[in-house]
């Protein structure tokens, strides 16, 4: 993962598209390291706590070499720039500290520690800020900051209840930018309408719900924190993605899990769902549930 990351800041070797070097090309096909990194991250953290979980009360002993490995990574993210998956990864990286053990004081800290640096980086580019500026009021500057996030809303407000019909959005030829990708949530809602957007929106529910019952019935420490890794991840980038859209975050180029093209991004959602399944497989419904949640350290006998 280390060697991808590095390869693809490497001008000759990443393949750039809009500003950003986070592709690399094979052939015909086209591979993103940092979506890779999502199940990299979540498996290490989750091997970690359980073999390290007494010594999460330390910081330095215990949650310190969780932050070194996770920060050279995100540093190589973010030079691509990618910033979006930068706070994605973080964030899921403090709260799978937290619920295997860690001190909420430092987990608190930490996250601030978070918070600062985002916001010196965001200060730091000129096209971070205009993101935030057209954020608070995109009708500022219509044309050009905030142009995507007043076509997304157009998209949205226009497909009424039932929407245009499957095929037949206005926004998606040349009006929205990114409609197949980041912003695919506003043209479902302008061809399937507020109904379906309901639907979807009860189905990602379902799926999220299902997700943390794993975690939380899985017999083994391991498959509770990577179950929780998987359902976080994918969790925050379904609320980030919707919230982007209908205009209560600043846009992020987040993609959709499971809607929006992208084949790496498709891969990896289907290899964290695949865990899910494969670890909701070995729980026996006969069993008695674990007393002690994330923390319990039981693990399942062996059936081979």
């Amino acid at each position: 993962m280390l060697i991808l990351l590095i390869l693809v800041l490497i001008p000759e070797v990443g393949h750039e598209v809009k500003g950003g070097r986070r592709w690399l090309r094979i052939g015909s096909l086209s591979l993103q390291p940092a979506e890779l990194l999502k199940i990299v991250l979540i498996i290490y953290v989750a091997s970690y706590l359980e073999r390290k979980q007494e010594l999460l009360a330390f910081f330095f002993r215990g949650l310190t070499p969780n932050f070194i490995v996770t920060g050279i990574y995100l540093f190589l993210v973010l030079l691509q720039p990618d910033f979006g998956t930068v706070i994605l990864l973080a964030t899921t990286v403090l709260l799978m500290l937290y619920v295997g053990g860690g001190s909420p004081i430092q987990i608190a800290t930490s996250l601030l520690g978070v918070g600062v640096i985002a916001g010196f980086l965001i200060a730091s580019h000129t096209y971070r800020v205009r993101r935030m500026l057209s954020f608070l009021n995109p009708w500022d500057d219509p044309q050009n900051s905030g142009f995507q996030i007043i076509q997304s809303f157009i998209a949205l407000g226009t497909g009424g209840w039932l929407g245009k019909g499957l095929g037949e959005s206005l926004q998606k030829r040349l009006f929205l930018p990114d409609a197949h990708t980041d912003f695919i949530f506003a043209i479902i809602g302008e061809e399937l309408g507020f109904l379906w957007i309901c639907v979807l929106i009860i189905l990602f529910s379902v799926f999220i719900w299902r997700g943390y019952w794993i975690a939380w019935n899985a017999q083994d420490t391991f498959g509770k924190h990577l179950a929780f890794g998987a359902t976080t991840i994918l969790s925050l980038q379904i609320v980030i993605n919707l919230f982007v859209v209908i205009g209560l975050l600043p846009t992020k180029g987040l993609p959709l899990p499971f809607i929006s093209y992208g084949g790496t991004s498709l891969v990896v959602t289907m290899f964290l769902t695949g865990l899910l399944l494969n670890i909701s497989g070995r729980i026996d419904p006969t069993d008695e549930k674990p007393a002690n949640g994330f923390s319990s350290t039981t693990n399942v006998p062996s059936n081979e």
